[in-house]
């Protein structure tokens, strides 16, 4: 089952992830049924979608799919599998409402084995102050940072002196829980702060304030449940000012290079890191960690890679980069996909092992 849409910014980028997925899915292994999610909520089949697969034609599948058949109820269609058809769901699910551990609760209370990290892992990924406050638990260097909430805007002026003292005259502002570059801006000096942090609570309550550093941009896709590993590394090299919407998806002129040209040393070390950051923050199936290298001057050396941020349910569209790295490291889109599914079926085994009586020797230690 391969969820898209959902009740987010990013519905749209969605919609292009999946039907890639549809396109890539072994037929002759899978029962595909591709469901829609309304910008409302309403679980709907793809039509479509839907009859292009059983007619053999996924590879005529549009780029944006359409949200057109019958409306499902969504636990009734989830627990309506049975021995020889087990239910796997794929979440192509960006931003709130899908990435954030909503959906994932809803497939734990259905038992339902799905890819990706479950409810704590998408949470605390997904809320970048969080995210932030774990790493920073962890050991792992970032750029320095703030958490505002709105609520602050209030003493706006005494906030944007105090932000722009402690992270310097430019900083970025994004939304806490959101993706895709949505919400996200590069603002110079109190004025652009504060409409910034304005445009980013129009998205959430909280916005994550930091610095700008001055650094080439790294990726690793990274894979696993209880041993996760790393893919080849790669370099984002935007075209705009910063690595934004318009850059990612719709001009499309950003350039994407893979293996990125760092020293075998340096690669090995961030695809550790990456491993690391995938570990401290409870992912499991997928995810991609994205990286900051400053290598500064003589005279200033930089503080090498500082972490900005984890997607745990990376974009799968032609220009993403978490297939492409994976591509790169010799595991094509379609056998990442199988890998996915069976990742999700092994998580699934191993948490359904766990006790939910309470055995002799914990009531012993509670008595």
């Amino acid at each position: 089952m391969v969820l898209f849409g959902g009740r987010s910014a990013e519905h749209d980028i969605s919609k292009i992830s999946a039907s890639h997925v549809l396109r890539a899915v072994d037929l002759a292994r899978y029962e595909v049924v591709p469901i829609g999610i309304t910008k409302d909520g309403t679980w709907l089949l793809a039509q479509e979608a839907a009859d292009l697969i059983e007619q053999g034609r996924a590879d005529e599948l549009p780029d944006s799919l359409k949200i057109d058949g019958p409306e499902l109820q969504p636990f009734e269609i989830l627990t309506g599998s049975t021995e020889e058809a087990p239910t796997v769901v794929l979440p192509i699910l960006h931003g709130p409402n899908g990435e954030d551990g909503t959906v994932q609760g809803l497939l734990e209370m259905a038992q339902v084995p799905y890819v990706g990290a479950g409810v704590l892992g998408s949470a605390v990924a997904m809320d970048k102050a969080m995210a932030k406050t774990v790493l920073e638990a962890a050991g792992i260097a970032q750029p320095r940072w703030a958490a505002v909430r709105v609520t602050e805007l209030e003493n706006g002026q005494e906030l944007a002196a105090t932000l722009l003292a402690e992270l310097g005259e430019t900083i970025f502002v994004k939304p806490a829980n959101m993706g895709s570059s949505i919400g996200i801006t590069k603002a110079h000096g109190s004025e652009q702060l504060l409409a910034a942090l304005e445009l980013a609570f129009e998205y959430d309550e909280i916005a994550v304030v930091e610095e700008a550093v001055v650094a080439r941009e790294l990726e690793v896709a990274v894979l696993g449940n209880r041993s996760p590993r790393a893919s080849v590394v790669g370099e984002i090299i935007p075209a705009a000012e910063f690595y934004d919407y318009e850059d990612k998806y719709a001009d499309g002129t950003a350039q994407s290079v893979i293996p990125a040209q760092i020293s075998p040393a340096a690669s090995e070390e961030l695809r550790e890191l990456a491993v690391r950051t995938f570990s401290a923050l409870r992912a499991e199936g997928m995810a991609r960690v994205d990286v900051f290298l400053e290598e500064g001057t003589a005279e200033q050396p930089g503080r090498g890679f500082l972490v900005n941020e984890i997607n745990t349910i990376p974009g799968f569209t032609p220009i993403s980069m978490y297939p492409m790295l994976w591509q790169a490291t010799a595991l094509s889109y379609p056998n990442l996909i199988d890998e996915l599914v069976l990742l999700a079926i092994e998580r699934h085994a191993q948490r359904a092992q766990h006790r939910t009586d309470v055995s002799e020797r914990g009531a012993a230690k509670q008595t």
